[in-house]
């Protein structure tokens, strides 16, 4: 096809002391997962930055991002990864949810330090030119979650003058009727919505202990968006990739 398979994935911090369901005993399964799913284009959140070593080395995808406590390599990362056989990139930046987007900072009345990954990319099949954003938005503090969306969104359309194809992903920490949800939803589609096929499966499982949709995938430019899918699937006889399924969606230029 001449569609884009892209993802959003929360991997689940490779220092969270999850005993079975630890980073050493499912990081085979994240690569199997990969290896079956084969998104042209996908974001992370939570990865440290060994995930993003392990799935460059192990998975042949290649990435940009920061760590997010420092700018460099502490931290958790926001990183996006692309196939660079079918994608290329042409410029990338990162930008933290904050009242000082331009350096690492904390927002509002946020937690912890959240980012933004954003890329231009060029998609090899049909030689256009689309964006890619991905974000993880607080956990606790709802101010930052509403403000922090509202700073992507409007970095997104000062970024985006020429109305370029364009794909958000992220954990926003809120379910589809969250208030925080309002403006995206205004200007961009959500693929779980619009899909040919879709599905409605909670994306955070809690390793099984919960189920509620946090994760999306928006996007804005596409004609038209043939199937999205929340990733249940078992790998390396896992019963979990991590504490939130992976959901693609394929989308046509």
């Amino acid at each position: 096809t001449d569609g884009l398979k892209v993802m959003s994935y929360n991997i689940r911090l490779g220092s969270a002391n999850d005993g079975t369901n630890s980073w050493a005993m499912r990081y085979i399964a994240t690569g199997e997962m990969l290896e079956d799913q084969k998104p042209d284009v996908f974001g992370v959140q939570e990865a440290l930055e060994y995930q993003v070593r392990f799935i460059e080395e192990m998975c042949g995808y290649e990435s940009v991002g920061v760590g997010r406590d420092n700018g460099k390599k502490e931290g958790e990362y926001m990183s996006i990864f692309w196939n660079k056989k079918t994608v290329s990139l042409i410029d990338w930046g990162t930008y933290w949810l904050s009242e000082t987007p331009d350096k690492p900072s904390m927002g509002w009345d946020a937690a912890c330090f959240r980012t933004a990954t954003w890329a231009l990319m060029k998609d090899k099949k049909t030689g256009k030119k689309f964006y890619f954003v991905n974000t993880h938005l607080d956990h606790v503090g709802k101010e930052a979650r509403r403000n922090g969306l509202k700073l992507v969104m409007d970095k997104i359309a000062a970024m985006n003058k020429d109305g370029l194809p364009l794909v958000l992903t992220g954990d926003f920490n809120v379910t589809p009727d969250d208030p925080a949800l309002v403006d995206v939803d205004a200007n961009m589609k959500s693929a779980r919505k619009v899909a040919e096929k879709t599905d409605n499966t909670g994306t955070f499982n809690n390793w099984g202990k919960a189920s509620s949709v946090i994760d999306y995938i928006y996007f804005t430019g596409f004609s038209s968006c043939p199937e999205y899918h929340t990733v249940t699937e078992k790998y390396a006889e896992r019963k979990f990739v991590s504490d939130h399924y992976p959901i693609t969606a394929e989308l046509n230029f």
